[in-house]
């Protein structure tokens, strides 16, 4: 394999496993190998004070709303962008965003990002985790708790809302289990509730904590998937991740959002998998090593149907923002407007923090409409046709150091700091035709060779294949 296949190949694990990658950076992960590069994605080590404090600091220091945003939830979304576009433990972020797709929680309803981004935390710390315990940890989340009414769920009233979010959406899909199920899961769950808060005025928000109300709790028999006992919540969790449907279900999702699109949730009782057998050799490693997500995850990274599957999945709305933000370096402090940067994604259809339902979002093609695709076109072409920003600024160097001067390689090297893109042949030839037109790149007028530079980027991000990861 050649230096530019493997860029070109890590460049597709770092869209993937992370929100893309520098040049500098790709050539960083392709001197250690890509192995060793999956190892250390999915074995972070452990954050140095400065990881944890630095950037972050500057975030809270400047902008300190973003910290506690109360109900507002948009320095919120600004916190999170900045913690995607800056982390150094890129696929625990992305994993982040993977569990929101899943335990789709909204703020619409919950009016408290405080316990939205305390939420996205739980994510961090357990979403590379056992995903039976990601489950217990979920059930006990005051977000997930108000969004799905289990505060409202008790011994003599039973609310199915988690009971039923629980079976259709965060494990097994429906059709794996019946109304008396999602009725006994439901009782299992009584008692599982947040304390009462204090008034937010005159002092402020007060933030909700997981209680568990013994008393509340219904302990008499249930039967539950064919079992039969006095079951908790745990209890219930237990039997849930020894279903092979959960398996199933939950690699399906990691299938469609690691790897390749697949048709929406609802339809997947109906809709075969896109790649029967690589989701059978996730499933058998997300079994075997006892609900594991690290292990399901080097399996995917790892894999020939991985490997063999760039540009066949379309990048979120987050995604595109974070994988341009990070690219051209366009975080600054102060910056009075970077409360913008978390609205974002949301003019091109996916308010983080807030998605439309408990569903999430739907994926795929249904990401693109005519008006998000000239959101997203704009939002890239405004920051890679920006030659002051530091990111621009290192693409531009790399080409004036590679002597990058006829229209063919302006274009190719263009496509390579985009992401080593394949470009469809009608596609490529519109470029080049454009790149002619201007003749070659004259370097003794470096400002006008770098306009030209930033023309250029900013035309193959309005490319169909840019708007796919």
């Amino acid at each position: 394999m050649s230096h530019k296949e493997d860029l070109a190949l890590m460049a597709h694990l770092m869209r993937r496993a992370g929100f893309g990658a520098t040049r500098e950076e790709l050539e960083r992960y392709v001197a250690q190998g890509y192995e060793t590069t999956v190892e250390q994605l999915v074995n972070p080590p452990e954050e140095r004070p400065e990881d944890k404090a630095g950037p972050f600091a500057m975030m809270i220091r400047y902008h300190p709303s973003s910290l506690l945003p109360g109900g507002v939830p948009t320095l919120g979304q600004a916190n999170w962008m900045y913690r995607m576009v800056n982390t150094h433990r890129p696929l625990e972020e992305k994993v982040a965003l993977f569990w929101h797709h899943v335990f789709a929680t909204g703020n619409s309803k919950v009016d408290n990002c405080d316990q939205m981004l305390e939420q996205l935390e739980m994510f961090r710390q357990h979403g590379l985790g056992n995903y039976r315990q990601m489950l217990v940890e979920l059930a006990k989340n005051p977000a997930m708790i108000f969004w799905l009414d289990n505060n409202e769920n008790h011994r003599e009233a039973v609310n199915e809302n988690w009971g039923r979010e629980l079976l259709e959406l965060f494990s097994m899909g429906v059709s794996n289990y019946t109304e008396v199920d999602v009725r006994e899961a439901s009782r299992a769950f009584t008692g599982w509730t947040i304390t009462p808060k204090i008034p937010r005025l005159p002092y402020g928000r007060f933030p909700w904590r997981f209680e568990y109300k013994e008393e509340d709790h219904d302990d008499t028999d249930k039967t539950f998937l064919g079992q039969t006992g006095r079951f908790n919540g745990e209890d219930v969790i237990d039997i849930i991740v020894k279903e092979p449907a959960t398996a199933r279900f939950i690699c399906r999702h990691l299938y469609n959002f690691f790897v390749a699109d697949e048709p929406q949730v609802p339809a997947w009782t109906i809709e075969p998998a896109r790649d029967e057998a690589a989701l059978e050799d996730m499933i058998t490693s997300f079994e075997a090593s006892g609900y594991e997500m690290k292990a399901v995850l080097r399996t995917i990274f790892n894999s020939d149907f991985f490997k063999n599957a760039r540009f066949s999945k379309i990048k979120s709305p987050a995604e595109v923002v974070a994988n341009t933000l990070h690219m051209v370096g366009a975080f600054t402090f102060p910056e009075p407007g970077i409360k913008d940067i978390g609205l974002q994604p949301g003019y091109m259809g996916q308010s983080i923090l807030d998605p439309p339902s408990v569903e999430g979002w739907h994926t795929g093609s249904e990401w693109i409409n005519s008006g998000s695709l000239l959101a997203r076109i704009n939002f890239v072409a405004d920051r890679v046709a920006n030659t002051n920003l530091p990111g621009v600024k290192s693409i531009i160097s790399h080409m004036k150091a590679d002597k990058i001067t006829t229209p063919e390689q302006l274009l190719e090297a263009s496509l390579e700091h985009m992401g080593f893109l394949d470009l469809s042949k009608e596609t490529r030839q519109q470029l080049l035709e454009h790149a002619r037109n201007g003749g070659n790149l004259n370097w003794r007028d470096e400002a006008a060779a770098s306009q030209r530079i930033g023309e250029m980027l900013a035309l193959v991000g309005a490319t169909t294949e840019y708007q796919f990861g």
